[in-house]
């Protein structure tokens, strides 16, 4: 008889796989797949964790999130946060039930309470698989990454561990698992993906992924998709009393970065230093005002003179 590691991989002819119901290829519309796993970034402070638990309260009462993306696979939810005592969170779940006219004690939603969570620890991985096994949640949200692991950040194998673990957990539970990550602080636009702190693998792991980017006043919200085009991008903020996450509208002309992120983002880009009548060319900008400019980068620490131009 043949030992497990010789026998063959388990096969099904491709017109045999399962097709998903009509309407269920989404757990929230447009925001995150059915069962996905995937990241909310952004940098700290940026309402991470808030936009976690919209998702989480919408998951378990089956309303609107953000009062906008419809749910379409209501269920449990369960949530861990590393960061938060139990008290703040009970009051920040509590205050978004309350903006849907619900009680927190109506909602199937479960709250981890241990301690301490694991991710590059087995025996921790095995008890998260137990407690997913016991409550079968729609929805796991994990927040944030760096409190969550032991491990390098930066060492792909390391991360590529504990996310391959995250992915079968997410396979043998059918839930959608949603961890919170930072991104750098400095990072090129149109490339959140690759702004997320340590490994590229995050990026590529990621079935959805919503990113909180700060433009002027206003916070942006982007969201990524690997089997969907991903939605025109949206703004939210923190308002009312108690506090909740709403999207508002937003004067594109007050979003425009201010010539300081221009000259920016244009040094990033050059893989070269660049000369200030050059920087005037691409940036259409008058000379005086992109000296004062200039002048205030390099005070800051934040661009530098050398003999070919500027540069970051």
């Amino acid at each position: 008889m043949k030992r497990p590691e010789e026998q063959p991989l388990p096969v099904v002819r491709a017109a045999e796989l399962d097709i998903a119901p009509p309407g269920q290829s989404w757990l929230i519309e447009s925001l995150w797949a059915r069962s996905g796993v995937g990241v909310i970034g952004g940098t700290p402070k940026s309402l991470k964790t808030w936009l976690g638990l919209e998702m989480a309260v919408s998951v378990a009462s089956g309303t609107p999130c953000l009062q906008q993306y419809p749910v379409q696979q209501p269920g449990p939810a369960l949530i861990y946060l590393a960061e938060d005592r139990l008290s703040a969170t009970r009051e920040r779940l509590e205050a978004l039930c309350s903006h849907r006219g619900l009680g927190l004690e109506t909602l199937d939603l479960q709250v981890i309470t241990a301690t301490s969570l694991r991710l590059d620890v087995e025996g921790d991985i095995a008890r998260l698989d137990a407690t997913l096994a016991a409550h079968q949640p729609r929805l796991l949200l994990l927040d944030p990454f760096v409190r969550l692991h032991h491990s390098d950040e930066s060492s792909a194998g390391d991360v590529a561990a504990i996310l391959a673990s995250l992915r079968e957990l997410q396979r043998k539970h059918d839930a959608a698992i949603v961890v919170t990550h930072h991104t750098r602080k400095n990072h090129r636009a149109g490339q959140h993906g690759q702004t997320l702190r340590g490994s590229g693998d995050f990026h590529a792991w990621a079935d959805s992924a919503l990113y909180l980017t700060h433009h002027s006043q206003a916070l942006q919200l982007t969201m990524e998709h690997r089997a969907a085009p991903a939605p025109e991008p949206r703004h939210v903020q923190l308002a009312g009393d108690p506090p909740r996450l709403i999207l508002v509208d937003i004067d594109p002309e007050t979003t425009k970065p201010g010539l300081e992120d221009r000259v920016l983002e244009t040094l990033r880009r050059s893989p070269t230093p660049i000369r200030r009548s050059q920087l005037r060319s691409l940036l259409t900008v008058n000379n005086a005002r992109l000296g004062e400019t200039l002048q205030d980068l390099e005070k800051l620490g934040r661009i530098h003179r050398t003999p070919l131009g500027w540069a970051c």
